[in-house]
């Protein structure tokens, strides 16, 4: 789950980091009072959305005055930011955040991350701070650092040492580089995150280190350990299919192609997705319908994909265990009584209660394609649609 810059950094001041003071609000009147209270020369006003790139797109603006910053504002809210992580359609601003200025010396790049290879965390460190990091490791890959640390209560000073090196600081400073890391270490332990970034983390010209910008995201899986979490999602930052999706416990994700899939099992779908691609078609969604899915939650996901208007045809891989191959395909025939599917569906089974299944389907009238086996399926969906 992914949280606002603004939220980040009160979690991590929550935990002892450095960040510069600043309010957010919903509309421009009740930003303007609020900015009254920041002690600062110049205000810098950043549009609130889940996405980064928000600067070259124009939505981090310094502004001098609180008159300045009201214009900025009432131009800002509602814009649609169009960056290279938002996609063509954009997103649009809802929230605006604007902090106190930073008398910035030196900019580093801090992130740290669940490293699944080595059980460990990763931190990623480098002097190259407020670029691309992809591009910093594209050209010049030397300037960028990572530290694995085992697991546990807390990092080691020796591991602290090692990530911040590439900074190359002073003895003072260390010390304050060395102190955050240790906030940032307990920060992600503690909440179950599975990254945080810092980009950029600052030296200022009065020696501080502060984080200037904060990215987090949270592992959703460990959501129920933390309500106090889930009360900064924000819905409008997500696609409506993707929410619905999650009300059924279903998981989803669209994406661009033409192909609606309907799997059980994360290992199963990413091959459904792949050999679809090998026959020359996209897939237009990841979806997991889970081990132990019901007639109500099948027919929820099948609504959902067909929610979709580039959705062409529909490819159904069910291999069943604790999924069972009747109860699949009796969701199937209920959501088909509810919706008119006009979009050709292939069906392949393979499991438990698999020819309980197919009776099920063959008596229900559908106009449907069995399909043997995964590559069979998958040829059939994609020249179903042609």
């Amino acid at each position: 789950m992914n949280i606002h810059e603004h939220q980040a950094k009160q979690i991590l001041k929550k935990y002892g980091a450095k960040v510069p003071e600043g309010v957010f609000a919903l509309n421009v009147d009740e930003l303007i009072e609020k900015a009254k209270s920041l002690k600062t020369q110049k205000f810098v006003l950043k549009a609130q959305i889940h996405a980064g790139g928000r600067g070259k797109a124009g939505g981090v603006k310094i502004l001098n005055t609180l008159d300045e910053l009201e214009t900025a504002a009432k131009e800002l809210i509602g814009k649609t930011l169009v960056t290279h992580q938002t996609g063509p359609e954009g997103r649009e601003v809802k929230r605006l955040y604007v902090e106190e200025s930073s008398n910035i010396e030196k900019e580093f790049y801090l992130s740290c991350l669940v490293d699944r290879a080595s059980s460990k965390i990763a931190f990623i460190s480098s002097d190259q701070g407020g670029m691309d990091i992809e591009e910093v490791a594209r050209k010049t890959p030397e300037k960028i650092i990572t530290t694995k640390v085992e697991i546990g209560d807390q990092i080691l000073d020796t591991d602290c040492k090692k990530i911040i090196e590439v900074f190359n600081l002073s003895d003072d400073t260390k010390k304050q580089a060395i102190s955050l890391i240790k906030s940032l270490y307990k920060m992600f332990i503690s909440t179950d995150a599975n990254m945080v970034e810092v980009n950029p983390l600052i030296l200022t010209k009065e020696k501080k280190m502060i984080c200037l910008d904060a990215k987090v995201n949270f592992d959703s899986n460990a959501l129920f350990k933390h309500p106090e979490i889930i009360e900064l999602r924000d819905l409008n930052e997500e696609d409506p299919t993707e929410i619905e999706a999650s009300k059924h416990n279903l998981a989803y994700i669209k994406l661009d192609g033409s192909i609606g899939c309907m799997v059980n099992g994360a290992g199963l779908a990413m091959a459904t997705m792949d050999i679809i691609k090998s026959y020359g078609e996209e897939p237009a969604n990841f979806l997991d319908v889970g081990g132990g899915a019901s007639k109500e939650k099948v027919s929820a996901a099948l609504k959902i994909i067909l929610s979709d208007k580039k959705v062409k045809g529909i490819l159904i891989n069910i291999f069943g265990g604790i999924m069972r191959c009747d109860i699949l395909a009796q969701g199937v025939v209920d959501a088909a009584k509810e919706i008119n599917i006009t979009v050709p569906l292939v069906v392949r089974l393979k499991g438990t209660k698999f020819k309980e299944g197919k009776r099920i389907l063959d008596k229900s009238g559908l106009k449907l394609i069995s399909a043997e086996d995964l590559d069979d399926a998958a040829k059939k969906i994609v020249d179903a649609i042609k």
